[in-house]
């Protein structure tokens, strides 16, 4: 993933009500939503879904495909596997590592 890539991707899940879609995308997997669910799930007028589902498929995290009268959009994994190893790619020096590694973990009190 190029570095524009990722910035453009950062910026559209940097919002609260594209990031909740995103994720609830993720969650459902190939499958997908149509945008009506989604818009109800999630309690978004229409009108602001479509505008957040257009900034979520410029930055190429989800797709969408019509199904009968319906549109139905969904995660990008590949595109998000691709965020997510380009976030981590150097990661503790480059040695395989886990949260425990990283010091994500509690520390005693």
């Amino acid at each position: 993933m190029e570095t524009k890539e990722v910035l453009a991707a950062l910026a559209a899940i940097a919002q609260e009500s594209r990031l909740a879609i995103f994720r609830l995308l993720v969650q459902l997997g190939p499958d997908g939503m149509a945008a009506t669910k989604i818009a109800e799930q999630l309690d978004i007028a229409p009108s602001s879904l479509s505008f957040h589902l257009k900034e979520l498929t410029h930055a190429k995290l989800i797709t969408f495909r019509n199904e009968g009268r319906f549109v139905i959009y969904s995660a990008d994994v590949v595109a998000m596997n691709g965020l997510i190893g380009y976030l981590t790619e150097n990661c503790c020096g480059g040695i395989p590592c886990g949260p425990v590694n990283c010091g994500t973990t509690p520390s005693p009190t």
